[in-house]
């Protein structure tokens, strides 16, 4: 069996000094030193979660530091509106479709809907995709993945896409993880304090069901309301816990004298969750003023937060407006470490460090999404050029046309208006679907619509 140094050199990556077992150091990177990169996920977090985006309730005094800090993106976006895709084009570089990865592992399903939507191609990351985490090792890197990984299990985790260091979550979900998962965190970056390191930290929460602790839901419970928004004291709770937790994290960088040459980059995998996807449970969170949740393509499923902090190189409380996306992550990080990009992978995303110095111009391109799936919403398909966003209904072929520099919450339907608009941008999402090798959904013939909106097994599940 060839050894991954040799895995990576045959696929084109040409850099010597591969991370081997977290132990391999590199002396051509003695003279030399790359920023250290650790890169948060919050999982479900919405992009109205945080004070820093305007929430009145909740309170981050460490992610609103971090903001004052670096650069706040107003335009930021998941790649999907649920998580694993989302996560496999962080490490990917590439849209969902193309990896072939469109719901989250292994996905929803509805038998008696009137589409049938295509299965995930496989139920993990494949592992010819060579990951950013491949990519940073082979530029004398160690990497570290600690917390939810949703691409695979088996031999499709972490350690077999790249990662030196690695703790996955348990099955068992509380708030006590997220304590744990910055523990070991904090316990990586110690270790490997000497050299350029890549920290993937992927929290589970603020994902259902809530949890946090008591004495944290306590004081929301006795927090003052704002007369507007849903202001669940246990969902306040959980956000203040992780950010907390974020602290811890920033503290360490601080005390290591790390922080000046270490770039932090805080995302969250998709919109926030208002209600479990049955319906039932309690509504815990808003997206207002955006429209939507997670699992559907309007603004409150796929835009999120993001905050980049990268000292001397992004200037203290910059705001970018520009859409961007998480295939935008891979290209981004191979720039900033110096590293090769794989040989005949397709990079879909394009380098945020033009937006990032804020001097170099950033080209125009429109973003896509194609989820093709029964969630919050019917299978869809969107894209969005300038402040134009076009949204499509696969079931009945319906298209929604919005500005969303004057409509941001989409609330007026511009198709009929702006025939031509809606036409040019319909025409361009599907020669975007062609170009990636988007599955598409077809007529399910066990239609039955007295019982379409009933959940089933997922074949992949029986």
């Amino acid at each position: 069996m060839e050894s991954r140094r040799e895995f990576l050199r045959r696929l084109g990556l040409g850099v010597v000094g591969v991370a081997l077992g977290g132990c391999a150091t590199n002396r051509s990177f003695a003279k030399r030193r790359e920023p250290n990169i650790v890169f948060i996920l919050l999982d479900d977090m919405g992009w109205s979660d945080l004070p820093c985006y305007g929430n009145p309730f909740h309170e981050t005094p460490h992610i609103d530091r971090l903001a004052k800090q670096g650069m706040r993106f107003t335009d930021a976006y998941a790649a999907c509106p649920v998580c694993s895709p989302t996560r496999a084009s962080i490490m990917a570089g590439q849209y969902p479709a193309r990896v072939g990865v469109t719901d989250f592992i292994p996905g929803h399903w509805r038998p008696s809907e009137k589409l049938r939507v295509p299965t995930n191609r496989t139920q993990y990351l494949p592992l010819e995709i060579v990951t950013i985490a491949e990519a940073l090792q082979g530029a004398g890197y160690v990497t570290g993945h600690v917390g939810k990984w949703h691409l695979g299990g088996a031999d499709h985790e972490p350690q077999m896409q790249g990662f030196d260091f690695v703790r996955l979550s348990g099955l068992n979900r509380t708030d006590k993880q997220v304590t744990a998962f910055t523990d070991s965190a904090i316990e990586f970056i110690e270790t490997h304090s000497d050299r350029p390191f890549f920290l993937y930290l992927a929290h589970n929460t603020v994902h259902i069901p809530l949890e946090a602790p008591a004495d944290l839901v306590e004081k929301y419970e006795n927090k003052p309301k704002p007369a507007a928004g849903v202001n669940n004291p246990i969902y306040a709770a959980m956000i203040e816990h992780v950010d907390a937790n974020v602290g811890r994290i920033l503290t360490r960088l601080d005390e290591l004298d790390l922080s000046d040459n270490t770039i932090v980059i805080f995302f969250s995998d998709n919109g926030g969750l208002r209600q479990m996807y049955t319906g039932e449970g309690p509504i815990v969170t808003t997206n207002a003023p955006l429209r939507g949740e997670k699992g559907t393509l309007y603004e409150g499923g796929i835009r999120v937060p993001l905050i980049v902090r990268w000292p001397g190189v992004v200037g203290p409380r910059s705001l970018c407006s520009t859409p961007v996306t998480s295939v935008d992550f891979y290209p981004t990080l191979l720039e900033i470490a110096g590293a090769a990009g794989p040989a005949g992978q397709v990079l879909d995303g394009q380098s945020l460090i033009p937006l990032l110095r804020q001097k170099d111009p950033f080209d125009d391109r429109a973003l896509c999404w194609h989820y093709p799936h029964y969630h919050h919403s019917t299978p869809a398909g969107a894209i969005r050029e300038g402040d134009w966003k076009l949204i499509e209904f696969f079931e009945n072929g319906a298209s929604q046309l919005y500005n969303l520099r004057d409509d941001p919450g989409e609330q007026t339907d511009l198709s009929v208006v702006s025939p031509r608009k809606a036409l040019e941008l319909q025409i361009k999402l599907a020669r975007w679907r062609r170009s990636v090798g988007a599955a598409m959904p077809e007529i399910n013939p066990y239609f039955d619509p007295a019982r379409r909106h009933e959940w089933g097994a997922h074949p992949d599940r029986q």
